[in-house]
């Protein structure tokens, strides 16, 4: 651009601070769109492993488990008194409130070594009201091969709270289930190997060969002919053979920039809650949709009949008196143009009065008949 030296110097400031704002918002929009490989793929074998295990809560201010309802946990607390070298009478009937038998589940991360700590769910499988000031006793943590990798203990922490008052009673969240940070302590590595060989693969996290081909171009730009696209999922990348250099080979990769391609068109429905969801690649073919309800008021109201002040026979009827009433709302019929991005749709569609309900029935009607240029998933 060729600045007019006619105009005045405050101008030519304004024109320039306005020209420096535009390219500023270009270099951060191109900026804001790219990722990192790092935010779009995984390490393939570099995963988390499910722990699980079943203990006691005790210390809760009577808000246990029924013990008569619950005969899993009064078997819990002999066996446990038992190993402890306390042995109960045989046929003893323990009527306990302050205890709840629990379910304690953990997140193993990758190249957690032993001694280190990790977090625990804690949730309740009997009928305890709350686990509220209760107190997990120590509790082995299993995985899939029936071998403990983590013990848990602690007090545990419970987001909500409750109050009950005679017949009345009041809740805030969920009581049964509370989260004890940092109360597993890993009792075993799990063995964790970056690559295989001479190669180490790196997984996308959703199928898409454009971006997989961009991650290879990034790659090959820093080393040259070192990724291959395996399919539009794996990437496999030949990484130095010593650790040490293999893992800042990694770190390296990780952090390039790769501008992801953009979504397939997609509407998901949740048909249960009523929500509708929608990315920014849905566009219409040309159409037009009519919407009109159809309701049906039905009222029943109790009519009272009693005999008269003298009457010596005749019984006081209670009837029901049911009044019909059927209303028709006017149908709108909303064209649709061709090619019409997301906000024009949600648009069109709130302006001929349509619900979320309605949405439901109107994305399947397009859907159905060729409009809508999107992939339609019900779950």
């Amino acid at each position: 651009m060729i600045f007019d030296h006619s105009l005045p110097r405050i101008q030519k400031f304004h024109v320039f601070m306005l020209l420096l704002a535009l390219v500023w918002g270009c270099l951060q929009s191109s900026q804001g769109s790219a990722e990192r490989i790092k935010d779009l793929t995984s390490i393939q074998g570099v995963r988390s492993n499910q722990l699980i295990g079943y203990g006691l809560v005790v210390g809760l201010d009577g808000s246990g488990d029924m013990t008569t309802q619950t005969p899993f946990t009064v078997q819990s607390i002999i066996s446990m008194l038992g190993q402890m070298g306390i042995n109960m009478p045989p046929g003893t009937n323990l009527q306990l409130r302050n205890v709840a038998a629990v379910m304690v589940t953990a997140t193993l991360p990758p190249f957690t070594k032993p001694g280190q700590h990790i977090d625990v769910t804690v949730s309740s499988m009997g009928n305890a009201k709350s686990l509220r000031g209760g107190t997990l006793l120590m509790t082995p943590l299993k995985g899939v091969d029936n071998q403990v990798y983590a013990m848990a203990q602690g007090n545990l922490l419970v987001g909500g709270i409750g109050a009950a008052a005679g017949g009345s009673s009041v809740q805030v969240n969920h009581l049964s289930v509370g989260r004890i940070a940092g109360g597993g302590i890993v009792e075993r590595e799990i063995p964790t190997v970056v690559g295989q060989g001479d190669f180490i693969n790196l997984e996308l996290n959703t199928n898409d060969f454009t971006t997989v081909n961009r991650i290879v171009e990034a790659i090959n730009g820093i080393y040259p002919s070192a990724a291959s696209a395996v399919d539009a999922r794996l990437i496999q990348v030949r990484a130095p053979a010593e650790n040490n250099q293999r893992i800042m080979f990694i770190a390296r990769i990780e952090s390039l920039d790769v501008t992801p391609a953009k979504a397939p068109a997609k509407v998901i429905v949740n048909s249960r809650t009523g929500s509708v969801v929608m990315n920014q690649a849905v566009t219409l073919e040309s159409s037009a949709v009519a919407h009109g309800n159809l309701s049906i008021i039905i009222n029943t109201d109790p009519v009272i009949s009693q005999p008269g002040p003298f009457a010596q026979r005749g019984e006081t009827v209670v009837t029901q008196r049911s009044q019909v009433e059927i209303r028709t709302e006017e149908g709108n019929l909303m064209l649709l143009p061709n090619g019409a991005d997301l906000g024009e749709v949600v648009k069109a569609l709130t302006a001929i009065g349509a619900t979320t309900q309605d949405l439901l029935s109107i994305l399947q009607a397009l859907k159905a008949s060729g409009s809508l240029r999107a992939d339609l998933e019900i779950i």
